[in-house]
């Protein structure tokens, strides 16, 4: 085999145990956790209490004033956006009836990147 050969084969090589790292199993426990805490803020009666307006799957006794969670990825393909609505929604829609979590400090920063992760997991 060529030198060249051999030099690209190796930095392929690299290249794919990389990106399989990328993918770690302690990564994907650390997004379900996040995921899972997101969910437990959106349902706590004092912080998101997302379910008073939001129908999602396994939600308990959801309201239908604010669009359902489905298909969120879809619906919201850059995640910033969706971060920025729930920090503030006023700025998409000054009518909105959806308080600003984060303008008003009703959630902190890691809250709302909680339920940020969790909505977009729907």
């Amino acid at each position: 085999m060529r030198k060249t050969a051999q030099s690209f084969l190796a930095a392929s090589s690299v290249a794919i145990i990389l990106g399989a790292l990328s993918l770690s199993p302690v990564q994907v426990v650390a997004e379900e956790g996040m995921i899972a805490k997101g969910k437990s803020i959106a349902e706590d009666r004092k912080k998101g209490n997302c379910f008073t307006c939001h129908h999602y799957e396994g939600a308990h006794l959801a309201g239908n004033i604010g669009p359902p969670f489905i298909a969120m990825k879809e619906r919201f393909p850059d995640k910033a956006v969706l971060r920025a609505q729930i920090w503030d929604s006023t700025t998409s829609n000054p009518k909105t009836m959806m308080p600003p979590f984060g303008r008003h400090e009703v959630l902190s920063e890691d809250e709302i990147d909680a339920i940020t992760e969790w909505v977009y997991s729907l």
